[in-house]
């Protein structure tokens, strides 16, 4: 395959499993609801105002701010990416960059056109709640670049309490992992981790070259 394609099969293939499974949560689950496939793992739906891991950030500017540095940034990767194809960069570094770049496009769909083309997802356990809607009469529940994006996994793969004598937290309980997260911010996490890890390689090649 020729690099110039590479980034277009790994972006295309994660915006599709990332944007299939959250338009099948946003609607067949109600916000709250998890579904408990193993003692450590869970579909559990939740949404967060944009930032990875179901981190929020400033409320209604903020999140007009984080959509808009979204956009700007993805545009600078996608550069990076033609930049990198156009040097003859490897195949694992120009993957790397794809993986990050795809994760932030996914999360930035449902920024941008979550709220314009859903309604409000109802809340597990009350009276009368309902999934939500895709492309509801009444319209959706926020503006262009105000959407949420949705969350499913979660690993609560173990839990503790502190022991007494640490400061601050000694005595009190923990989960481990507890943020819930998705395909996208799986993918940024990843290709992160790929390219400092091929930056790592690339410097002992270049010190043992040099040696």
């Amino acid at each position: 395959m020729k690099k110039k394609y590479l980034p277009l099969l790994i972006i295309g293939t994660i915006l599709l499993i990332d944007q299939t499974l959250k338009f099948w949560i946003k609607t067949n689950m109600l916000l709250g609801q998890e579904f408990v496939i193993f003692n450590w793992f869970s579909i559990y739906f939740l949404e967060n105002e944009g930032m990875a891991f179901g981190m929020s950030f400033g409320g209604h500017t903020g999140k007009l701010i984080l959509s808009l540095l979204r956009i700007v940034v993805v545009t600078g990767i996608i550069w990076w990416i033609y930049d990198m194809i156009r040097k003859n960069e490897s195949r694992w570094t120009i993957a790397a960059i794809s993986l990050v770049a795809a994760g932030a496009l996914g999360n930035i769909i449902d920024g941008c056109f979550y709220g314009l083309i859903f309604n409000e997802s109802g809340i597990y356990g009350h009276i009368g709640a309902e999934t939500a809607q895709f492309l509801p009469e009444s319209g959706g529940y926020a503006a262009f670049l105000h959407g949420h994006v949705v969350d499913m996994f979660y690993f609560p793969l173990f839990s503790g309490t502190f022991p007494s004598w640490l400061p601050w937290v000694g005595g009190n309980d923990f989960l481990f992992f507890r943020p819930v997260f998705n395909i996208a911010d799986s993918a940024i996490t990843c290709g992160v981790i790929l390219f400092f890890i091929l930056q790592i390689f690339e410097k002992k090649k270049e010190e043992t070259t040099t040696a």
